[in-house]
């Protein structure tokens, strides 16, 4: 398989990307929702808020590569006899998935450098991942209510990026199974897709 996009389908790089952020993305959604629910004093709680902050970091990375290597390797054109409502409905779900795999792990980044408590983020406890700067010197009322708004937003960006993670797997699906062309095809490995090499 080529490491590039082709004209035809995608290459073993954007395949690569785009399974493992979906997959840890998923993992962290889960993950919140299941930690949001844990008693204020459960004994495994830092640790699993460690392990989110830390997945969630990754894809904050792995997003922000994610996204050079789009720009400097094109994808390949939607099929040709795609109507515009659908030809639209996928640029306008592509653009907000990749506005959600950057915004999501950001505003979860910002409302643990807002918290007063100051708690660090162990980094799958290899290092100690920064807080942004920016709300260092801010004094903790400010802080509190910074917190709370980005708590708020992220969990609101999440379950929003949930549902949108499940329109376009439906959509996926829609391709596959209603249109029978090689949307799906293209970004599986292993898969012939048209004049594919």
């Amino acid at each position: 398989m080529a490491v590039r996009n082709s004209d035809v389908r995608y290459g073993a790089v954007a395949m690569v990307f785009h399974w493992v952020i979906a997959a840890l993305l998923l993992c962290n959604i889960a993950l919140g929702a299941y930690m949001a629910d844990l008693p204020r004093g459960d004994p495994g709680k830092f640790l699993l808020f460690q392990t989110h902050k830390s997945i969630g970091l990754t894809v904050l990375i792995l997003s922000a590569v994610r996204i050079v290597w789009r720009l400097i390797n094109p994808v390949p054109p939607l099929p040709p006899g795609m109507g515009r409502g659908l030809t639209f409905g996928a640029r306008v779900s592509h653009t907000l998935l990749y506005i959600f795999i950057l915004v999501v792990p950001l505003a979860g980044w910002a409302m643990v450098s807002a918290s007063p408590l100051g708690t660090p983020t162990l980094y799958f406890g290899l290092f100690e991942w920064p807080h942004m700067a920016v709300f260092a010197d801010l004094p903790r009322t400010t802080k509190i209510a910074y917190k709370e708004t980005f708590q708020d937003t992220h969990a609101i960006l999440a379950y929003s990026a949930l549902a949108l993670i499940a329109v376009h797997a439906l959509a996926a699906l829609y391709h596959q199974f209603m249109l029978r062309d090689d949307v799906l095809k293209r970004m599986l490995p292993g898969t012939r897709v048209g004049t594919s090499q």
